[in-house]
Order: C-alpha cells, then structure tokens, then sequence
C-alpha cells in the first residue's frame, strides 16, 4: 500500500500549509523505529482492530492540530498487519492508498464501533456540542456517522487545496464510486455534496466483517428472490430450433467480455444483453433460465412485479432501481417473469395516467440499455410487450407447447425410477394429450404420492385411472376438457 498524492496528506502546520517535513509513510511501509502516537492494540488483536486504532490516531492527532494542542499534525505510524481475513485481502489485493485506506475505514467505523467519533470530539469539547468543520450525522443511537466533510477534515484539515485534492476519492471515477464500494449519500440540492453521509454497501460492509458475501433480504425494498434447479440440461425438452437460438446467450456469456475488450468493435458494443423468452406457460422459460445461471456460476433473480408496480407516480421505477442498483456491481442475471405486466404496450398519451405511464417505460428502456449483465424477459405473449422493447433484444426465442414426440420424451424423463407403472403407455400419453413440460410433473408428482399413501404392504404402483383424473384437473385450469 503505498501514498498517494505526496504531498497533501501529510504533517501540516497549525495553519493547515504544508510544513517542512516528508510526506507520511505508506502503510505497507516496515515497522516503525519507534512506537505509534496512541496505545497499541495486542499483538494477536486482528487487522481491523488494528486499523481502527490507527483511525483513532490520526483523527486524534487531526483534532488536536485543529484545537491548539500541537503545533502540526502528525500521522501515526503504522504497519498493517495482514492476518490473512477478508477485511486484510480486500486492503492487500486493492493495494489501498493510505487516503483510502482512512476513508474505507471512515465508512467501516460506524459498523463497529458507532461512538468512536463522538467519544473523541468530547475530549476536546467536554461541555458538548457539535464541531461543525468535522461534519457527521447523528444516528438514532446517538453515534456520529461520518460524511464527505468529516473524511475531508480528517484527511487534510481546514487546507483548501487539499481538501479539493481529497474530494478525488468520492469522484464518479473512482473505483468507489465505480463499484459502489463507499458513496456518499445524496443529501438535497441545498446542501453541498460533501455534506451526505459516508455509505459503505451493505455487501461489502458484510464482506469485510464477516468474510461472507452479503445476499439482500426479499422484500419491499428488495422485490427479487433467487432462482434455483437441481435439474440439469438434459432434463429440459425444448425444440432444437429453440435450442439453437439459446446457443447465441451461451456464446455471448462465454465470449462477451472477450470481444468488449477488441479495439474496434468492442467501443461500438453495448454492455449487457437482453433476451426475450415466449410461449405458453409451462414451457420451460424460468427453468431456461435457472439453468443459464447454473451452468456459468451466475446468481439469477426473478423480479415479484407485486412488489415492483406502484400506483403511486414514481414509486415503481423507485423499486426497481432498488434491484438494478444492487444487481449491477453484481454478476447477476435478471429475469422478469410476466414481463408484459410492466414492459406492456403504451398508450396514445391523451390522459395522465397514460402519459406518466409513457414516461414509466421510457425510465425502463434506458434501464435495459444500461444493464450491463444479463436481463431476460419472459412473457406468454409477445405481441403484448411494446415495440420499442422489442428493438432492443439481441435475442426473441420461442418456447412452444411441445409436439407427440418431445411431449413422448417428457414423459419418459418424468416418470419415477421407484415405482411401478405397468399399465401407462408413454406413446398414447403424448399422442393423447396436449401437455407442458411442467403439467406433465405435475401430474406424474401427484400421482406418485397417490400412489405411494395407498400402497400400504403392497409395492407402489401408479394408478392410470388416478393419472388420467389429474390430466383432467390439468385441462380444467386452462379451461378445456377431453
């Protein structure tokens, strides 16, 4: 880890100008010759422990240059001690600058220790009071929660060119920013930037306490839960048209990054893909989907549009930006699940309800352009979906209600291993029956449990009259007979 910026965040004089004196020695420097400024941890207390005290030090020291008490601040010297837990490889893999090794742990601090600020000021102010130039956020425990201008403070003082220099860290470029590591909350148009809290991300807030990767709890704030299968691609009966057209999102997530990096076309390539799945229900869409996810060791998450869809102007693309936020320093893939209930066709826009809901997909399209992973949208209509959506799929495939022969092999690969079906004749089930893949399982699973409570001493053995009772039940959902 080594400084950056040399000379700005370094001893200063009571003045905040530079002093005569050699820019702070980088964290991975060797250990000091002599000892740091404020009590040592124990030798076997872990690396955040350490740092925090190390934070503690040079908010100290800023705090008594601030006051009087010493002619210059001084960084306490510091050796980081890597023992080997999530929070030393995030600082040693992302070779920190010291700056932003004390703005992560500015961000860090509050989750750990939330009156190590306040318990600081009180040493100076003992009557109490808030000191203005250090900035914070009182919390509803009573804790300091740092923002912009407290990590400016700490960072450079009251000096004016510094503190403009430190602003770099919160800048859209930065890797901060870029991953959304550590942001600063949006405060008001009133307030100066620098005035929003100082936000960790949960995730890696998570990551670098526990060592565990952070998953966002379904629910009003989060409308998206994952999508799981224990099957496999063999298990899916798809038409080989179908399949062929699935190939092209395989190649894009095995080659896509690939040929972003190309020096010519990867500048003219949108990020991310966008594929549409349609067709009856049943026919394989969300488990197409469980399956890409499985077989590249991506996470899929399906959108709940119950939670999503507001009534209320503004609050639908205020729950969705909710999940794009989160899924896009991620390497999730998306998927929408009746996808016309929200990307359906617009309106003419005469009333207010059509043009706030013209207004609603515009937000939309620009969402799908921006999404730089992969995004599926399934419908069982497709005509529903507006056209301008249409126009920005790199990928519409169809998953039909499967033919004799793929509704033969369905069968096939659905009936139990473990008990008997002597009198069922898989052909004239598919010839029969005009099924999905899914009702096909659904009836085989409740036959098999039929099967399996009215066994008693006997072998189970499925019941045709039973099967044939629940292929009707199947019809009756869709409002049909045979």
């Amino acid at each position: 880890m080594s400084s950056s910026f040399n000379n700005w965040f370094h001893r200063a004089g009571p003045d905040g100008n530079a002093a005569a004196e050699q820019p702070a020695a980088p964290i991975a420097a060797p250990a000091p010759s002599r000892p740091v400024a404020f009590a040592a941890p124990a030798a076997q207390a872990s690396s955040l422990y350490h740092s925090l005290d190390f934070l503690r030090g040079v908010v100290n020291n800023r705090l008594s240059q601030y006051f009087g008490r010493a002619a210059t601040f001084v960084q306490p010297e510091f050796t980081f001690p890597d023992d080997k837990s999530a929070f030393a490889k995030f600082v040693t893999t992302r070779k920190l600058k010291i700056e932003e090794f004390i703005a992560l742990l500015l961000g860090l601090a509050p989750h750990v220790h939330p009156d190590l600020f306040s318990d600081l000021i009180l040493d100076y102010l003992p009557q109490g009071g808030d000191l203005a130039v250090f900035g914070g956020v009182r919390g509803a425990n009573r804790g300091l929660y740092p923002t912009g201008e407290t990590a400016l403070f700490v960072l450079a003082g009251v000096e004016i060119d510094r503190r403009l220099m430190a602003q770099q860290l919160f800048a859209e470029e930065h890797f901060f920013a870029k991953e959304r590591i550590l942001t600063l909350e949006a405060d008001s148009d009133v307030n100066p930037e620098m005035a929003g809290r100082l936000l960790l991300s949960r995730e890696y807030c998570n990551l670098l306490l526990t060592g565990m990767e952070w998953q966002p709890r379904f629910g009003s704030n989060f409308p998206a839960q994952t999508l799981s299968t224990h099957m496999v691609w063999d298990d899916l009966v798809l038409p080989e048209a179908t399949r062929r057209d699935l190939e092209q999102i395989r190649h894009w997530l095995t080659y896509g990054e690939q040929l972003r990096q190309d020096p010519l076309l990867g500048s003219k390539l949108k990020p991310g893909y966008r594929a549409l799945f349609y067709g009856p229900p049943g026919t394989g869409k969300t488990l197409t989907a469980s399956l890409l996810g499985k077989e590249f060791g991506k996470e899929v998450y399906r959108i709940d549009l119950s939670l999503i869809v507001s009534k209320y102007i503004g609050e639908t693309e205020k729950n969705l930006e909710a999940v794009f936020e989160t899924a896009e320093s991620k390497n999730w893939i998306l998927f929408f699940d009746e996808a016309d209930g929200l990307f359906g066709k617009r309106g003419s826009g005469g009333t207010a309800n059509e043009r706030y809901a013209n207004q609603e997909t515009g937000y939309l399209l620009q969402r799908l352009e921006d999404y730089p992973k992969l995004i599926i949208l399934a419908t069982n209509f497709k005509n529903n979906l507006d056209s301008a959506f249409m126009r920005r799929f790199q990928s519409v495939i169809q998953f039909p209600v499967p033919d004799v022969a793929e509704r033969q092999l369905l069968w096939q690969k659905t009936l139990p291993s473990s008990i008997a079906y002597p009198d069922l004749n898989v052909e004239e089930l598919a010839s029969r029956f005009e099924l999905s893949g899914a009702a096909i399982l659904n009836c085989v699973h409740m036959t098999c449990l039929y099967a399996l409570a009215s066994a008693k001493q006997a072998p189970p053995c499925l019941s045709r009259a039973f099967l044939i009772e629940e292929i009707r039940r199947e019809y009756q959902k869709d409002g049909k007979t045979f």
